[in-house]
Parts: structure tokens; C-alpha cells; sequence
């Protein structure tokens, strides 16, 4: 595992989120579009907590460059949000698509709308032993709304648009994640979770290199910034090295707040509650053919990145804590969405398949050890976690 006292984010020289306007020239495009949204995720580690991946998205065919970090509670520089923050983003986005969209055909007028979404995750057990493992709780959903329906109207609306949002696929029922692992450059069999059943997507190389960020660099510092820096706190629930303990039982909380903009992008305020993290401003934009203008990354882009980036911190998280070597370690990562049911005007609940990733380990280890690595990744990631649990999203309405 690379060890650098070095924020290689910031030294770069790159931007840290944009979008890549060179994609065509990489070779990375997602592979068949199943139910109208697939996602391509290829990710790689930078140090030990930071990544950065290029997503690529079927249906828009825009790729975007994104990245992600840890807080003190990690030892992490936090020059980026954490992996659960992407994907409470990319939620809480959804549902707002949905909600638009549904009001539109249902001739409700919405004359103001605010979400808070509250995602909770737990960890239980003993790196050491084998035994950790991460967890996923239902969904608080807060909806504060000023419209013209009344009472039965609102709570119609508000349920059929949560289920018609693409990540309801994952959530209404159990998915198991699938995988493949190639160690050193080649590919060995699975340990205990399950797999792809085909052949590893070949390691396309060091593609970052090759991305070009474009001259806008006024939208590109816009896209994702740190508003409010949390303070180093030692001694504390939740506070500095924590979540490296090799023992654990503890219980995550991260809270997002969406707004929509005057000029109809979507604004979402998130916070790492526990352990404590920085508080982060992400925009979120859909394309043109449904409704939105391109501005940002969409729903699925932010919900795929996250799954990726927290799936490769608990990768390097096991190998830290147990003291073993890995040197780099790298994903493809494809996910299939259908289209929104309002938004994309299917009418149907929003349907997903299992998260696919292809594993790439580079270590001295022997290749017990590059299972053990997978089957705790697996394991202790809660976004895998969130996927293999059925859920439910709570709704509260709070007019205004």
C-alpha cells in the first residue's frame, strides 16, 4: 500500500473534480446499456485513503473525473469528501428528479422544495479476527415542500416518486455484488463472495495521465468544495485514527440537504455526523433530455463513484490494520440503473442490477492474502453493505 505523507490530490497540478473533455480518446466506455443508465467506475488508489476515478456514464456519455478522501478519523487530508458522501448525494438528487418529474405530470405545482436525507451505516466485529463487517439501516427522508396538493395528494406523490428513483433497484430487494481479482497482473479465483462468472475486464493501465480538464476552470472549482473544515478532536467518539481501531461497534451517520438553484441545478449541502467529518457542497446537474442543462455530474454518476471509492477504502483500511503489504490497488466498476420512472417516464419502480467489479492487487503477499483483502472489502464495505440489505426510505413531510 502506498505510503505518502504527500497530499497527492492537491499536488497534481489538476483540478480535483471535472469533467473529462477528452473521454472518446481513452478506451473506458461502459459496456452494454441493460435498462437505460449503466455506469463505468475505473478507480485507483493514490495513498492510502485518497482515490480518484474517471465515471463514465452510458446514457449522457460524459465521463467525469472525481475524488475522494478521509477525515482525521481515517488519518485522511480530507481534500475530498468521503465515499459515503457520494453516494447520499447521488440519492438525495434522485429523489428530487423524481419529485420534479412526477409533480410536472401530475399538474402539481411545487413552489418550493427541500430534502434532508439521513443514511446510516454501522460496524461491528474484529478486523483481527475476521469477523468485521459493515451495515446498512434505512433511509430518514425529509420533505420540506410548499405545493398545491393536498394532504393525500403530497404522501401519493412523495412514495411513488421515491420508489421510481433508480436506486430503489437497489434497495427493494437483496443484491449480491460480484466480482472478479486479479493479483500482480493476473487473474485467481474468488474467495468467499461471489462471482462475475466471466473473464477480468483487462487492466486498462494508467489512463489518468491521459485526461484533459479543459480551460473552465471556474466550473470545475465549483463542482465539489470543502465549505466548513472539521477540527482535528483526539480522545473522542468518532474523532482522530478511530475508524482504524481493529475492534469495532460503532454506528455512521451522514445527513445531505438538497435545494435547487435559480438557474436549475441542483444544490446539496453534506455533512459527516459521525465520525465527524468536514462539511462538503456538491452540485448535481441531469442532461438536457431530461430536464437539466449537463452543469454537473448526475444522480447515478455520484451514487456509482461512491459504492467504488468506499468498496477501495476498506480495501486499503484491512490492509493497514492487519500490517500487510499493498502496494496499489485498483477497480472497474459497472453498474446498471434503469431510467427514473417519472423522470425518464417509464412509470415503472426504478430497477438495478448487482454492482459488478473487476479487483486489481499489486502485493507481495501471497494470494491467500489478496482473497483475504477482496472478502473483507467485501465485507466491511458499507455500500456493499447498502446493496445486499433490503431498505426502506422513512418519509417525513414538513410543509412550509
Amino acid at each position: 500500500m502506498t505510503s505518502s505523507e504527500q497530499d497527492l490530490l492537491l499536488a497534481s497540478g489538476l483540478p480535483i473534480f471535472f469533467e473529462i473533455d477528452n473521454f472518446d480518446e481513452l478506451d473506458l466506455s461502459p459496456t452494454d446499456n441493460r435498462h437505460g443508465q449503466s455506469v463505468r467506475v475505473w478507480a485507483r488508489s493514490l495513498s492510502v485513503m485518497q482515490k480518484e476515478a474517471i465515471v463514465a456514464s452510458a446514457r449522457s456519455g460524459k465521463a467525469w473525473r472525481l475524488a475522494s478522501d478521509e477525515g482525521p478519523y481515517l488519518d485522511g487530508f480530507d481534500s475530498a469528501p468521503c465515499p459515503l458522501s457520494f453516494l447520499t448525494t447521488g440519492m438525495v438528487s434522485s429523489y428530487f428528479n423524481e419529485i420534479q418529474a412526477l409533480a410536472r405530470q401530475r399538474d402539481i405545482n411545487i413552489r418550493n422544495l427541500v430534502l434532508i436525507q439521513d443514511n446510516y451505516y454501522t460496524m461491528q466485529g474484529s478486523a483481527l479476527r475476521g469477523t468485521m463487517i459493515g451495515g446498512a439501516l434505512p433511509v430518514d427522508l425529509e420533505v420540506q415542500i410548499d405545493c398545491d396538493a393536498d394532504d393525500a395528494g403530497l404522501n401519493e406523490l412523495l412514495v411513488h416518486a421515491v420508489h421510481a428513483s433508480p436506486l430503489n433497484g437497489l434497495m427493494r430487494k437483496v443484491h449480491e455484488s460480484l466480482f472478479t481479482l486479479t493479483m500482480n497482473g493476473s487473474e485467481i479465483g474468488v474467495g468467499e463472495v461471489a462471482s462475475i462468472n466471466a473473464p477480468a475486464e483487462k487492466d486498462p493501465g494508467d489512463r489518468f495521465a491521459l485526461i484533459s480538464a479543459g480551460d473552465d476552470t471556474g466550473r470545475h472549482d465549483e463542482l465539489i468544495r470543502r465549505i466548513d473544515k472539521v477540527a482535528v478532536q483526539d480522545g473522542v467518539a468518532g474523532g482522530a485514527g478511530t475508524s482504524l481501531q481493529a475492534n469495532q461497534s460503532r454506528q455512521l451517520h451522514v445527513r445531505a440537504r438538497c435545494r435547487l438553484r435559480a438557474d436549475g441545478v441542483k444544490e446539496i449541502t453534506q455533512d459527516l455526523l459521525s465520525p465527524l467529518g468536514s462539511r462538503f457542497r456538491f452540485l448535481s446537474d441531469e442532461t438536457e433530455e431530461f430536464g437539466g442543462q449537463d452543469a454537473a455530474p448526475d444522480a447515478v454518476t455520484y451514487i456509482s463513484a461512491g459504492i467504488a471509492f468506499c468498496f477501495m477504502t476498506q480495501l486499503g483500511r484491512y490492509a493497514k490494520i492487519v500490517k500487510k503489504n499493498l502496494d496499489e490497488y485498483k477497480v472497474i466498476q459497472d453498474m446498471h440503473f434503469s431510467l427514473g420512472g417519472a423522470s425518464g417516464r417509464t412509470g415503472q419502480p426504478g430497477v438495478a442490477d448487482p454492482v459488478e467489479t473487476h479487483t486489481y492487487l499489486d502485493t507481495s503477499e501471497e494470494a491467500e492474502f489478496a482473497r483475504k483483502v477482496l472478502d473483507m472489502g467485501e465485507r466491511t464495505c458499507f455500500l456493499h453493505a447498502f446493496c445486499r440489505t433490503e431498505l426502506k426510505t422513512k418519509i417525513k413531510i414538513r410543509k412550509i
